[in-house]
């Protein structure tokens, strides 16, 4: 029996809700120049900003993929701070790689802003990978970008001030939410605790490092949303070539 006829339900816990897996025709046999998942078996499940989407250290044979919205995947340092290791944007995938390796979720998954979410089943990847040399190669290479932006990131955090840093980050994430909604780029809708996850730095020295940029004019902004203002002067503190007093 194919795919497309198939009725049976799969279910599986993730957060506090148990996810059934229906028949989704509209996914059957189709790839996009943005959709590498032609899987006739799907589930689509909208989350609330900040709402828990799969806790760490829990074993689900599901991988999802960002269709609106932000996600944020984070771990906890030694020291018990909150360390956001990635935001993910329209088109990213969480656990993917778990799936194909049959691991337990090293990191926790939650909604950065109000998202949508298409779950798969981590058969149909597994089985996709074993066949399809071109899909490994996809596979391989992102998950080769996502290492080397971590490796980046680490290495620019041992060498760089919390001003530079937080200047960089401004402007990653500018990217990343660009890649949800373009005509916003330059308006990041992010609480200090999670900026401050993203560095990781304390509350109180990033809150002061942005007071210094509004400031100086860079962006504005409170309480959550910050506008970056002049992007050429951001970049600048970025590099390090100035700083703002």
């Amino acid at each position: 029996m194919d795919g497309a006829t198939q009725t049976q339900d799969y279910r599986v816990a993730v957060g506090k809700a148990a996810i059934s897996v229906v028949p989704d025709t509209s996914l059957n046999n189709r790839i996009s120049s943005d959709d590498d998942f032609p899987f006739c078996r799907a589930t689509i499940r909208n989350f609330r900003r900040g709402e828990l989407i799969v806790g760490a250290g829990v074993f689900v044979d599901m991988f999802a993929r960002v269709q609106r919205g932000l996600v944020s995947a984070s771990t906890m340092l030694p020291d018990g701070r909150e360390f956001i290791v990635e935001i993910i944007p329209r088109g990213g995938l969480i656990g993917e790689l778990e799936v194909l390796r049959k691991q337990i979720l090293n990191l926790e998954y939650r909604a950065s802003s109000d998202c949508e979410l298409y779950f798969f089943e981590g058969r149909l990847l597994r089985e996709r990978y074993a066949t399809d040399p071109q899909f490994q190669e996809k596979v391989f290479s992102r998950t080769l970008a996502r290492v080397s932006e971590l490796e980046r990131r680490i290495i620019s955090n041992a060498g760089s001030s919390l001003q530079s840093r937080l200047a960089g980050m401004l402007l990653r994430l500018s990217s990343v939410y660009g890649r949800d909604t373009p005509a916003n780029r330059d308006v990041l809708v992010i609480s200090q605790n999670d900026l401050a996850a993203t560095l990781p730095a304390s509350r109180e020295k990033v809150n002061q490092c942005l007071r210094r940029l509004r400031e100086c004019k860079v962006i504005e902004g409170a309480q959550g949303r910050i506008r970056i203002l002049n992007r050429k002067a951001l970049e600048a503190y970025a590099d390090g070539a100035v700083s703002a007093k």
